[in-house]
C-alpha cells in the first residue's frame, strides 16, 4: 500500500528544511570563509568554520531517515552549489568595475597596510570591497570544495558502515565515529590547501599550520560529540512525526533499508 500523499508531502518537507539547514552552513563558509579568525579559549578558527558542524549533522539524519541514495544526492548539489559560488566570483571579478571616481566612498577601503594572503595575492592598502571579499574567499572556496568532496562522501560511507557493522543498532556509534573520521579529512585538507602554498613561501611555519589544523579539528570533534544528543532527539520525534518504522527510509514509496 503506497504512502498517503499528505505524509509523503510532511517527509520531502523535512528534507528541504535538513537540506536548506546543510547549504545554508556550507555557504556561509565559503562566503565568510577566512575572512576573519576567532578565538575560542585554545582554538583559533576562521569564521566560516562555526556553522560548519551543522553539515555533518544534517547528512547523518538524512541518512538514517531517508537513506544512502538521497544522502549522497544532498551532497551532489552541495558540490554543484560549490562550483556556482565560485563561478559567480569569478565572473564578478572578470566583469569591468565602475571607474575609482564614480564609486561610492564606502565601496573602497584604506588598509593600514599591504595585507599578504594565503594565497600569494596581495591588497594593497587601498582596495574595492568586492576585491577584498574576492581576494579572501576565492581560494577558500576551492579549498573548501575539494575538503567537501572527500569529508562529506567520506561521512556518508561511514556513517553506512558502522550502520551495517552495528546491525543498526546504537546510534551515538554511527553518527560519532562517522563524523569524527570524516571532520578529521575536512580539516587536514581545507587548512593543508588554503595555507599549503604560504607554508612553501615560507610565509607560514608548519607549527602554525600544525595549530590551525588541531584547532580546527578540535572544534569539529566537540561539536560533533555534542551534537549526539540532538541526533538521538531528531531521529526519536522525526521518526514519530514522518510515520516511519524501525530501519524504514521516508524515501517515495516507502522503501526500507534494511541494514545488511
Amino acid at each position: 500500500m503506497g504512502v498517503p500523499d499528505a505524509l509523503q508531502e510532511r517527509r520531502e518537507r523535512v528534507f528541504l528544511v535538513l537540506a536548506g539547514i546543510f547549504l545554508c552552513a556550507m555557504t556561509l563558509l565559503n562566503v565568510i570563509g577566512i575572512t576573519r579568525f576567532v578565538q575560542l579559549g585554545p582554538m583559533a578558527l576562521a569564521v566560516g568554520v562555526l556553522p560548519y558542524p551543522l553539515t555533518f549533522l544534517c547528512t547523518d539524519l538524512v541518512c538514517e531517515l531517508y537513506g544512502k541514495a538521497r544522502a549522497n544526492f544532498l551532497v551532489t548539489v552541495g558540490l554543484g552549489l560549490n562550483f556556482f559560488i565560485l563561478f559567480v566570483l569569478l565572473l564578478g571579478n572578470s566583469i569591468p568595475a565602475v571607474p575609482a571616481e564614480n564609486m561610492p566612498p564606502w565601496q573602497i577601503l584604506q588598509l593600514a597596510a599591504p595585507v599578504a594572503l594565503p594565497n600569494g595575492q596581495v591588497v594593497e592598502q587601498s582596495v574595492g570591497l568586492y576585491q577584498l571579499i574576492y581576494a579572501t574567499t576565492s581560494g577558500a572556496v576551492f579549498a573548501s570544495m575539494i575538503a567537501y568532496i572527500a569529508a562529506q562522501y567520506c561521512d556518508v560511507q561511514l556513517f553506512h558502515f558502522w550502520k551495517r557493522v552495528t546491525k543498526g543498532k546504537y546510534l551515538w556509534v554511527r553518527n560519532n565515529f562517522s563524523t569524527l573520521g570524516s571532520q578529521m579529512v575536512d580539516s587536514v585538507m581545507v587548512i593543508s590547501v588554503t595555507f599549503g602554498a604560504a607554508f612553501f613561501r615560507g610565509d607560514i611555519a608548519f607549527n602554525t599550520l600544525l595549530v590551525l589544523i588541531g584547532s580546527n579539528y578540535l572544534f569539529k570533534a566537540t561539536v560533533a560529540l555534542l551534537d549526539t544528543g540532538p541526533f538521538y532527539l531528531g531521529v526519536h520525534y522525526l521518526r514519530r512525526y514522518l510515520q516511519l518504522g524501525p530501519n524504514e527510509t521516508a524515501v517515495p514509496g516507502g522503501q526500507a533499508e534494511e541494514p545488511s
